[in-house]
């Protein structure tokens, strides 16, 4: 069976790289879009410069959208409690980083506590 090959509106991950930020905001929904013909931040233009120099930064702009230029890169994005790295996949691309990592956690209960409830607030501690 061969391997599926990567598309984004109709372009490879390789052609996808050689365009230019502009042409590539054409290709992308509208928010992405406009968040990016508003140009980058400075701190947006760091990350994407310390990518090209290597793995393993860590940021905190969970609302940085995913470009090709980052796919294959282990990226640590901040939580609200701590740092989690991330592998971005070519599937990724237009995301934005927030949404590859989650911020809450799944609530799980254990039993009630004391006072929870009326019966309870009678029973001992011990």
């Amino acid at each position: 069976m061969a391997k599926k090959i990567f598309t984004y509106r109709g372009k490879t991950l390789e052609e996808l790289q050689a365009l230019s930020i502009k042409d590539l905001t054409d290709l992308l929904p509208s928010s992405q879009r406009r968040k990016l013909k508003r140009g980058l931040s400075d701190n947006e233009k760091k990350l994407v410069e310390d990518l090209k120099k290597g793995d393993n930064v860590k940021t905190q702009l969970r609302d940085m959208i995913v470009l090709p230029s980052m796919v294959g890169k282990t990226i640590k994005v901040h939580s609200g409690k701590e740092y989690h790295a991330v592998l971005v996949q070519d599937e990724a691309i237009g995301c934005r980083l927030g949404e590859l990592v989650l911020s809450k956690k799944r609530v799980q209960h254990s039993s009630p506590g004391v006072g929870s409830t009326k019966s309870s607030s009678n029973v001992s501690v011990k």
